[in-house]
């Protein structure tokens, strides 16, 4: 197997294990709102091809809801779509990658989750008054969750970004790889 193969190959394993970790994580149980979907959408923003970074988190999404329960199409299509936005912030990230920069897109893509999901739940469920108080109303009963995804979310990213890099500097210093680029960009897939 030549090096792009490999390359390529590792690269689906890599995919497919962050299907599983969002998958695990999500089934099993913790705080509510704290997952590691966003930081699946950034981290493959980021790292992946756009095919793939943006297949991961919903497929993760998709598998876990058949366990979990699905609900109204529309918040489900609210709930997927702010994640599709955060592997589109993840693609901005990508030429923007600093520690600060991973930080903030951090906390947007939590407040990106909060404003669509909650807005999606008062427009379309019976549970708010359809007002301007209705709608401050239903995102002030969701701050503690917000306040979760934004834990969860930095929780996630420092994990998957920070062992990417470890993993990344391990494996230059193991097999002296001398190069300028992270090795998931080297396979296209």
């Amino acid at each position: 197997m030549n090096i792009s193969k490999k390359g390529k190959a590792i690269k689906l394993l890599v995919a497919l294990i962050f299907i599983l970790i969002g998958i695990s994580l999500r089934v099993l149980p913790h705080p509510p709102n704290f997952a590691p979907i966003a930081a699946i959408a950034l981290f493959g923003g980021v790292y992946f091809s756009k095919k793939i970074s943006l297949t991961i988190p919903i497929l993760a999404m998709m598998v876990s809801d058949i366990f979990l329960g699905f609900y109204q199409p529309i918040l489900m299509a609210f709930v997927y779509g702010s994640f599709i936005l955060c592997v589109i912030l993840g693609f901005w990230l990508k030429k923007h990658k600093k520690w600060q920069t991973v930080l903030g897109s951090s906390l947007l893509a939590g407040l990106i989750f909060f404003l669509l999901t909650n807005l999606a739940v008062w427009a379309f469920t019976p549970w708010y008054a359809k007002s301007i108080s209705g709608l401050v109303q239903c995102y002030l009963m969701a701050l503690p969750f917000f306040r979760m995804t934004l834990l969860g979310n930095l929780f996630y990213v420092t994990i998957f970004f920070g062992a990417y890099e470890i993993i990344e500097i391990w494996i230059r210093e193991k097999f002296r790889v001398i190069a300028t680029t992270p090795i998931f960009v080297n396979a296209k897939i």
